[in-house]
């Protein structure tokens, strides 16, 4: 066994953080922004140095039982890893609390990218390494779902499993090597998916060039659209210079957050047949299609009904827009087109920010980046209440055309209900310490969705006004802060650390 598999998984996040560092410190020294540079660079050497250090003290340390160890590590990484990633931060925006610095790297890593500065406040540099840090976050989440959260039955994959939620038993969930070592299994996921990843960043990165993008924003927009962390070095509303064909090139690469069969054929034995009938991409692209038909579709009743006109060009733009919106925020990411201010102008609706809300909740594929409830369990819970409504019609027939389908079915409506209501029971419980510290009710809400759902962007969407995260008291940007990692490592994860059966 290679020697960097001994060592701790958080050992080696530290390793790869520092080392990511240096990046940021290449790119301000390019520019020629040597503050910057050397914030980055001398935290990346004292960071070297502890990791050093740590690999030498651990480097025959026995962990008894490794997927515990690795779930634990999988909380740090999204609470305590962000300590370290906050230093070069904080260093090279030197007016601001280490509290925000902590606040937004923890935003990052958990593919959130909710952002206490405005967009011309930070340079550029730290600007890419929020994007890094976010496209680093969003790798960790594909290589843990399969290497750690599926052997346990976590993250969605309960919903089509037999076994227990936090056992490590054989099911219906993807052919995986449960038997495996987790960091044999860590490192063999790492390496199979790190020149995907990679690959698809590297080529939406010279396509956005090509569309007419900088360099700069394009390399920040295709990191956030691989992680789905919404993150743009620009305002919301600043128009790029890819315009139309950028929005057509991100919504193309969105598809990969809709589900994990996009990426992975772990669990597709039917080649590209086994992916056109994958549940979760045939939802996502339903809700895609359907919900921005619906929104012209309201307004085309309302300008019939006042005998008003609109042009070609103004209708295909606020069909556009809604499409663009809708996709972007049902994979969490966020993203908003150029023309939403013209689909929402011609929708009629009065707030448009709860459609986004309902949209983020739904969340994308199991196994992707994408956060919220999950397609595979909206689509269990849909499954299941068909089935009820075929039962009042036809009280003895028999659903499924097997076990398996019986299973899921009735056990993985079960658990994705169980999940729902937890994740309801989140939102209430964020809702209520963000109002008992000052936050009104509104607020509050829009917060605990886009937090508990990792869809940050709806902060500045979702309400009349945007929502200024950074006029909060440090009260506020801690119960955030756990939201945010609440919402990430998901409520069932954290009931399977507290299970006394978990640490038998």
């Amino acid at each position: 066994m290679p020697a960097l598999l001994r060592l701790p998984l958080i050992v080696l996040l530290i390793g790869l953080g520092a080392v990511a560092m240096l990046l940021p410190a290449l790119h301000a020294y390019t520019i020629r922004d040597l503050e910057t540079a050397r914030a980055f660079l001398y935290s990346a050497l004292v960071f070297l140095i502890l990791f050093g250090m740590l690999a030498v003290t651990t480097s025959n340390y026995n962990i008894r039982r490794q997927g515990r160890s690795h779930l634990i590590a999988m909380l740090v990484f999204f609470a305590g890893l962000p300590l370290m990633l906050a230093v070069p931060f904080a260093e090279a925006v030197p007016d601001t609390r280490f509290l925000n610095a902590y606040v937004e790297m923890v935003s990052s890593v958990t593919t959130t990218g909710v952002t206490l500065f405005d967009a011309e406040r930070l340079p550029d540099s730290v600007h890419l390494w929020r994007a890094t840090v976010g496209w680093l976050g969003g790798f960790f989440v594909w290589v843990t779902a399969l290497a750690i959260l599926a052997p346990l039955n976590l993250g969605g994959f309960e919903v089509a499993s037999t076994a227990e939620v936090g056992q490590g038993a054989t099911g219906s969930a993807p052919q995986i090597d449960r038997a495996a070592d987790p960091s044999e299994r860590l490192m063999r996921f790492s390496l199979r998916f790190a020149p995907i990843y990679g690959g698809l960043t590297l080529v939406l990165w010279v396509a956005l060039i090509l569309a007419g993008d900088e360099p700069f924003i394009a390399i920040c927009h295709a990191m956030s659209t691989l992680a789905t962390s919404g993150i743009s070095p620009v305002e919301s509303d600043t128009v790029t210079g890819s315009r139309f064909g950028g929005e057509a090139l991100i919504l193309l690469f969105l598809i990969f957050a809709l589900s994990r069969k996009t990426f992975t054929t772990d669990d597709r034995h039917e080649s590209w047949n086994g992916l056109v009938q994958d549940p979760e991409l045939r939802l996502g692209i339903f809700l895609i299609a359907v919900i921005p038909l619906l929104l012209f579709l309201r307004h085309w009743v309302a300008t019939f009904e006042e005998g008003a006109s609109v042009s070609i060009v103004e209708g295909f733009q606020g069909i556009w827009g809604a499409l663009f919106t809708v996709a972007s925020f049902l994979t969490t990411t966020g993203f908003v087109s150029e023309a939403w201010g013209e689909a929402r102008a011609w929708s009629g609706l009065q707030s448009p920010g709860l459609v986004l809300m309902g949209l983020a909740m739904f969340g994308g594929g199991v196994a992707t980046t994408a956060g919220g409830v999950k397609l595979l369990r909206v689509f269990a819970l849909l499954k299941h209440g068909q089935r009820e409504m075929d039962k009042l019609v036809h009280p003895s027939s028999i659903g499924g055309s097997g076990h398996a389908a019986r299973q899921f079915r009735r056990q993985g409506a079960y658990v994705a209900w169980i999940f729902f209501m937890l994740f309801a029971l989140s939102i209430a419980a964020v809702v209520s310490l963000l109002t008992l510290v000052g936050v009104s009710f509104d607020e509050a809400v829009i917060i605990a969705v886009a937090t508990l759902s990792t869809t940050g962007p709806l902060v500045e969407v979702s309400a009349e006004a945007p929502l200024i995260i950074g006029q909060f008291d440090g009260a506020v940007k801690s119960i955030i802060t756990i939201a945010m990692v609440l919402g990430r490592l998901e409520t069932l994860a954290i009931i399977a650390l507290l299970n006394p059966e978990f640490w038998r």
